[in-house]
């Protein structure tokens, strides 16, 4: 009788268009369950490509103008290497799952390639910016199906709104697309390694007192009982934002994570003292004060930082890395002795790696084909590397892994059916993430 009655589900299931495969990942993902095991997460998104070759996945016993130019070095996983250029990383790395498969069949342009990176999701275009009609970024996600409580920002990005190429429009990926704006983030633009950062938009105007604001909030509400239905109803998403407005400029707890004064001058040096690092080290004070989701982007525009076409090994040397290894090391390490890290997920991602083979302008080109990410805390399995790639690190020669499966993952552990239905504007049913599949390998 059960099996007939899986039969007949199965059959209506198909008369709704929905496939075998949809259904079953439908009925694993209901037996799965859902409690969460991330309470935030952190994304700290290397735009441009960084290159796995020269980070995660070195060949030292490869030919020369495939190997380059670093060496690789021990870290506290037992056969695990990293580059000589993240010595701190290299301490952190039993607290993580380092993923060396990644791939996908997303064009190498970069606009693309982020959105995929970020929502799970492939447009197929060649560049292009944010659409309304856009699937949400996870933070934005996470700010619908499980909003934080109380005045906080859920979803916060920083510190640039990255442009796909120096003037071009903002990238996809890091909005809510057809959630509407209600769902994007709180912007911070503000370079938080300045002495006089301040975040404008969450700071009341010089000599406006918490009672003024009260008294300004009263004003207003008063004028709202005086509208007309109708003139209530076009309003509302307004009111929601002003309320809000009123909550946050008021409320010291989210103040308070904005006073990065407050730390003592050889944590925010640990940090590194540049704008990556302090945001980072921001990321981690909005997570404390309760804030669900922040994403950092690693550059102003999309060609500007770890998109290193030429002069790779320099910029990696000089800047990028010992930046990189600064900021990410300081924030597990801080996260594990707050006692954070266990419920708060950190991603580092990237549209895609670099050629196995370095071009003539001693640089990497783009590569969809094989990259790395890391992950860690939030439920991640501690100390694990996962899949493996070929000799010149080109293709993957063990369980590649897709952008869709990094999220879908994500949402799994953030509490999320990564099969839910959301709608857009048009009461279109949308799924969350519908060709991704969740790693239990990675889950602790």
């Amino acid at each position: 009788m059960r099996n007939r009655r899986e039969l007949l589900r199965v059959g209506g299931a198909a008369a709704l268009g929905l496939t075998l495969s949809r259904f079953l990942k439908a009925q694993e993902a209901q037996r799965d369950g859902f409690a969460s095991k991330a309470d935030a997460c952190i994304v700290i998104y290397l735009n441009g490509g960084p290159s796995h070759l020269d980070m995660w996945d070195m060949k030292p016993d490869g030919p020369v103008d495939i190997r380059g130019e670093f060496q690789p070095i021990a870290t506290t996983v037992p056969g695990v290497q990293l580059c000589e250029h993240l010595p701190r990383l290299a301490r952190q790395m039993h607290r993580t799952t380092l993923i060396r498969s990644m791939q996908h069949s997303v064009n190498n342009s970069h606009a693309a390639a982020v959105y995929a990176a970020l929502t799970g999701h492939d447009r197929g275009e060649q560049g292009g910016g944010a659409q309304p009609t856009d699937h949400p970024a996870p933070g934005s996600v996470l700010a619908k199906l499980r909003p934080p409580t109380g005045a906080v920002l859920p979803y916060v990005a920083l510190p640039y709104k990255t442009q796909e190429g120096a003037g071009g429009p903002l990238q996809p990926g890091f909005l809510a697309g057809f959630l509407g704006a209600s769902h994007d983030p709180f912007w911070i633009l503000d370079d938080p390694n300045r002495p006089e950062f301040r975040v404008r938009n969450l700071a009341p105007a010089d000599g406006l007192t918490a009672d003024r604001l009260s008294h300004r909030k009263q004003l207003l509400s008063g004028l709202d009982r005086g509208l007309d239905q109708r003139s209530e109803r076009s309003l509302g998403a307004l009111d929601a934002f002003r309320h809000r407005a009123f909550d946050l400029l008021t409320t010291d707890g989210v103040q308070r994570a904005f006073r990065l004064d407050d730390e003592t001058p050889e944590a925010r040096e640990r940090y590194g003292r540049n704008v990556y690092g302090q945001s980072v080290l921001l990321a981690r004070r909005l997570v404390e004060a309760g804030t669900r989701f922040v994403t950092m982007s690693w550059a102003p525009d999309a060609n500007a930082t770890w998109d290193t076409h030429g002069n790779n090994f320099h910029a990696l040397r000089n800047t990028l890395l010992p930046q990189f290894d600064a900021a990410c090391s300081s924030l597990l390490e801080d996260l594990a002795d707050r006692g954070m890290l266990e419920r708060t997920l950190v991603a580092v991602l990237g549209d895609f790696g670099r050629t196995p083979k370095i071009n003539t302008a001693a640089g990497r080109d783009h590569w969809n084909a094989c990259y790395s990410i890391l992950l860690a805390g939030g439920g991640v399995t501690q100390g694990a590397v996962i899949g493996a790639s070929d000799r010149s690190g080109a293709t993957p020669i063990e369980n590649p892994i897709s952008p869709g499966d990094v999220v879908a993952t994500m949402y799994r552990l953030l509490g999320i059916d990564w099969l839910t239905t959301i709608y857009d504007p048009l009461e279109r049913p949308q799924t969350v993430v519908p060709n991704g599949r969740v790693l239990h390998e990675i889950i602790a």
